[in-house]
């Protein structure tokens, strides 16, 4: 099949269907601005779901991948949504290639938080859960000159905490993130370390103690969100 083509049919359906209204609604969550059609979020998954059942035999994951690169590059969030979906269906057959491909989406295209985590909960983790790649491979991420790729690495380990990882393993991760000054990675390190919390909290609370002092304000903010008051107070930040 022509990549090109079908592109082009993705491009169709989106602006066929798409609404002001849900751009205008979606527009005050995204502080980057919001590049997208604005397509009802059940049209979005039937018709996910119809491309990918009539491509089952046709497209292989290097197509997909191919693909997925053309969509993300525009920088649209449907567009970029479809790509996640499509390459998430050949889980199977990831590889620690298909790792360091999709990792290029975050420096290559992906423009939210939104995107971001949707790739982190239907793929990336997908990594880990089926030992293609370890929970290490994501160190050099956090290097990485995208936000969006740094953030990845706290919201993927969510997933992984939440079915039953070890928390141990991946606070030596994220430790090299905990002076991030972008907010939206800040958020996924609280977000991680309030899953953590809730499995673990002596864990999650002596890591937050050495931190406290020196990390960004969203990260406590986050990651003492469910305590009590008097459990929230001891992770003040200590004025200087």
């Amino acid at each position: 099949m022509d990549l090109n083509e079908i592109h082009q049919e993705i491009k169709a359906f989106c602006k066929a269907n798409a609404d002001e209204a849900i751009v205008t609604k979606y527009s005050r969550y995204f502080k980057e601005g919001y590049n997208g059609y604005g397509i009802e979020s059940k049209l979005f998954e039937a018709q996910k779901s119809k491309w990918l059942a009539a491509w089952e035999d046709k497209l292989s994951i290097n197509d997909y991948l191919d693909l997925g690169d053309r969509l993300v590059a525009t920088g649209n969030f449907e567009e970029a949504g479809f790509a996640a979906h499509f390459i998430a269906s050949k889980k199977a057959e990831f590889t620690p290639d298909t790792f360091d491909r999709v990792g290029k989406w975050l420096e290559n295209g992906i423009q939210n938080w939104a995107n971001t985590d949707v790739l982190c909960m239907l793929v990336l983790s997908q990594f880990i859960i089926e030992g293609v790649v370890q929970i290490e491979d994501f160190t050099s991420w956090t290097r990485s000159s995208s936000k969006w790729k740094r953030r990845a690495v706290p919201v993927t380990f969510v997933e992984i905490i939440k079915k039953k990882g070890d928390p141990t393993l991946v606070l030596p991760i994220i430790d090299k993130l905990m002076q991030d000054e972008e907010e939206d990675v800040q958020k996924g390190l609280g977000t991680l370390l309030r899953e953590i919390w809730k499995k673990q909290p002596g864990v999650a609370e002596t890591f937050l103690l050495k931190w406290k002092d020196e990390c960004g304000r969203k990260i406590i903010q986050y990651a003492t969100e469910k305590m009590d008051k008097e459990n929230k107070a001891r992770f003040k930040k200590v004025k200087k």
